[in-house]
């Protein structure tokens, strides 16, 4: 017997996503460094394999961090990752708040 879809649209492949919690932390880095001068804009994507929020400096150029979510290195390497602009893992792992302490740093200043 074959099944087919019914509905409206047909049905779209599984997409990697970034779930509420885990958008949170990101949001709450995204703001405080946006107050700080240091970001200006961001973008989502949800793709199969992974879902990735970048970071942009100004609008019409490259990203200047990505963070990815590859839940298929969950157990390998760690599902979270910072990548810089050249492409340059800076920081991998399973835990995304101490993944993103690498960026957090940039927050941190010389007070005269």
């Amino acid at each position: 017997m074959n099944q087919q879809n019914t509905g409206a649209f047909p049905s779209s492949p599984e997409q990697v996503v970034f779930h509420r919690r885990e958008l949170s932390v990101i949001m709450s880095l995204y703001g405080r460094m946006v107050a700080a001068g240091e970001w200006r804009d961001y973008g989502l994507s949800h793709l199969r394999e992974m879902a990735v929020f970048s970071v942009f400096r100004r609008t019409a150029e490259n990203p200047l961090y990505r963070i990815e979510k590859r839940p298929k290195l969950r157990n390998r390497q760690g599902q979270y990752s910072v990548v810089g602009m050249d492409g340059q893992i800076l920081k991998r792992g399973n835990d995304l708040k101490t993944v993103l302490r690498v960026l957090e740093r940039k927050l941190i200043r010389v007070v005269d």
